[in-house]
């Protein structure tokens, strides 16, 4: 199943550095998603990647991160 991983950064700089290395890891920039009014970064990924993807998202100190089954719109 596909998840979308969510964290919420408590800056804009954070949340950059955080979608910045995911697209460095090699995560398609098509299935990245930063909201530059939130400091949130979203990651859609299958469920076997929902550790790594949380994994990079964690050292850049997110206040939170929380993933949900990915629900095409």
């Amino acid at each position: 199943m596909t998840q979308t991983v969510t964290a919420a950064y408590g800056s804009i700089d954070k949340a950059v550095n955080a979608f910045d290395e995911l697209v460095s890891e090699g995560y398609p920039r098509e299935k990245l998603f930063l909201d530059k009014e939130t400091s949130e970064v979203k990651v859609i990924v299958p469920e076997e990647a929902q550790p790594e993807a949380e994994e990079i998202l964690n050292r850049h100190g997110p206040d939170e991160v929380w993933a949900r089954p990915y629900e095409a719109s």
